[in-house]
C-alpha cells in the first residue's frame, strides 16, 4: 500500500468536484427534504463562512509582516546599486503589465457573466477620481489603516517601514528579525488554515451549486481559458520584448534556453523548487554571470509573480461579474496597484495565490465568498501561473545582464 500523500491542491480539487456533485444532487431536494434544508445545507453554509473568516483573519498580519521582511531583504538602497534598481523596476513593471492583460481578458471574455449569484452584502468600492486613488494609498494614520484593513495603505506603510529599518542599523535589524519571526508564524498559521481549504471549498461550492445548478459550470471553463491565454500572451509579448530590446536576441533563443526550467515549474508548481534548474539554465544556456543570476533569480522567486498577478486580474473580474457587480476603471486601477505592491511580500507564502486574491477582493469591496468559486480550479491554474512566474524571472535576469554589458551566449 502506497504511503504517498495527496497534495493539498489535489485535495482542494477533489473537494471542489465533490461539492459540485453534491450541490447538483441536493439542490432539487432542499425545499422538500427537511434534513437537507434545515440542517445539512445550513451546516455547510456555516463551515464555508468560518473558512472565509479565517482567511480574512490572516490578511493584515500576514501581508504587513511579509512586506516588511521582503522590503528589508532587498538590501540597503545605497549599496544595492544599478543591478538592484533595474531588477526591482523590471519585476514590478512586468507584474503590473500581467495584471493589465488579465483585466483586459476578463473584460473581453467576461467569464462570470451569467452566473447571477446573489445574496451577498458586499458592495464594490465607490468610484473615486483617479488622483484620489493614488493619494489614498498613503496613510495619514497607519494604525487606523491596520484596524480598517485598508490594504493599499498597509502595503505602502510596510514598504516604508522595511526600507527605513535598513537605515536604522543594528536596532533596525532587531525589528526586522522580530518581523521575520512574525512572518514565519503567520506562514505556519496559513498552512494550518489551508489544511481546512478542501472542506471550506466543498461547503462553499456545494451551497452555490445547490442554488444555481448547471449554469455555474461554463464560467469556470472561461476562467481557465482566460488565464492560460493571458499567460501565453504575456510570455510571447512581454518576455520576447525584453529579450529583443535588451539582449538583441531571438525570442526562440531565449525560450529554448530556459525551456527546462519552464517545464519543471509547470510540472512541480514550485518556483523555489525549480530555482536550481532556473539558475543552471540562465548561466549555462543564456550565458548570464553568477554575480547577476545569484541575485536576480532568488529575488524573483520571492517577489516576481507575473502569472499569479495575471490570475488576480481575471479572477477579480470573474467574481465581480458572478455577483453582478460593476468594477469601474478606477477600481481596476486599484487592483493593479494593490496586486503589484502585494507581490513583494506574498510570493513565498503557501497558498499565496488564494491569499493574494483575498487581499485583492477585499481591497476593491468584492465579496470574499468568491474565493470559494476560484479555489476549486486553483490546481488547474497553478501550473501555468508558476511556469510564467519562473519564466519571467529568467527574462528579467537576461535583460539585466545585457544592460550591464555582459556578453550572452549565442
Amino acid at each position: 500500500m502506497s504511503n504517498k500523500k495527496v497534495s493539498l491542491l489535489w485535495k482542494i480539487s477533489i473537494g471542489f468536484v465533490l461539492g459540485i456533485a453534491f450541490g447538483f444532487v441536493a439542490g432539487p431536494m432542499v425545499a422538500e427534504n427537511a434534513i437537507l434544508g434545515g440542517y445539512v445545507m445550513p451546516f455547510l453554509d456555516a463551515v464555508g463562512k468560518i473558512f472565509l473568516t479565517l482567511l480574512k483573519m490572516l490578511i493584515v498580519p500576514l501581508v504587513f509582516s511579509s512586506i516588511v521582511v521582503g522590503a528589508a531583504s532587498v538590501g540597503d538602497p545605497k549599496t544595492l546599486g544599478r543591478i538592484g534598481v533595474k531588477t526591482l523596476v523590471l519585476y514590478l513593471v512586468t507584474t503590473a503589465v500581467a495584471i493589465v492583460i488579465g483585466l483586459a481578458l476578463g473584460n473581453i471574455i467576461q467569464p462570470g457573466v451569467g452566473m447571477n449569484i446573489s445574496g451577498v452584502t458586499a458592495e464594490p468600492a465607490a468610484a473615486k477620481p483617479l488622483l484620489d486613488v493614488f493619494l489614498d494609498i498613503f496613510p495619514s494614520n497607519p494604525i487606523d489603516s491596520l484596524v480598517k484593513a485598508n490594504m493599499l495603505q498597509i502595503i505602502v506603510f510596510a514598504l516604508f517601514f522595511g526600507v527605513a529599518s535598513l537605515y536604522a542599523g543594528e536596532k533596525g535589524k532587531r525589528i526586522v528579525g522580530a518581523f521575520e519571526s512574525v512572518a514565519e508564524v503567520m506562514y505556519s498559521m496559513t498552512h494550518m488554515i489551508m489544511r481546512l481549504a478542501p472542506y471550506g471549498v466543498f461547503s462553499l461550492i456545494a451551497v452555490t451549486a445547490s442554488k444555481y445548478g448547471l449554469s455555474i459550470l461554463a464560467p469556470f471553463a472561461k476562467v481557465i481559458a482566460a488565464v492560460y491565454l493571458g499567460c501565453v500572451l504575456h510570455a510571447l509579448i512581454v518576455y520576447s520584448g525584453l529579450i529583443a530590446v535588451f539582449c538583441k536576441r531571438s525570442p526562440l533563443w531565449y525560450f529554448k534556453g530556459v525551456q527546462e526550467a519552464s517545464i519543471t515549474a509547470f510540472v512541480t508548481r514550485s518556483s523555489s523548487g525549480t530555482l536550481p534548474i532556473t539558475i543552471a539554465n540562465v548561466q549555462e544556456n543564456l550565458g548570464v554571470s553568477e554575480k547577476i543570476s545569484s541575485f536576480v533569480l532568488p529575488l524573483g522567486a520571492t517577489i516576481n509573480m507575473d502569472g499569479t498577478a495575471l490570475y488576480q486580474g481575471v479572477c477579480a473580474l470573474f467574481v465581480a461579474q458572478a455577483f453582478g457587480m460593476e468594477l469601474g476603471l478606477n477600481a481596476q486601477i486599484g487592483i493593479i496597484v494593490t496586486a503589484t505592491l502585494a507581490s513583494i511580500g506574498t510570493a513565498g507564502v503557501p497558498g499565496a495565490g488564494l491569499i493574494m486574491l483575498t487581499l485583492v477582493l477585499t481591497g476593491v469591496g468584492l465579496p470574499i465568498e468568491g474565493i470559494g468559486l476560484v479555489a476549486g480550479i486553483d490546481a488547474v491554474l497553478d501550473a501555468i501561473r508558476t511556469c510564467v512566474n519562473v519564466t519571467g524571472d529568467t527574462a528579467v535576469c537576461a535583460a539585466v545582464a545585457a544592460s550591464e554589458g555582459e556578453k550572452l551566449s549565442k
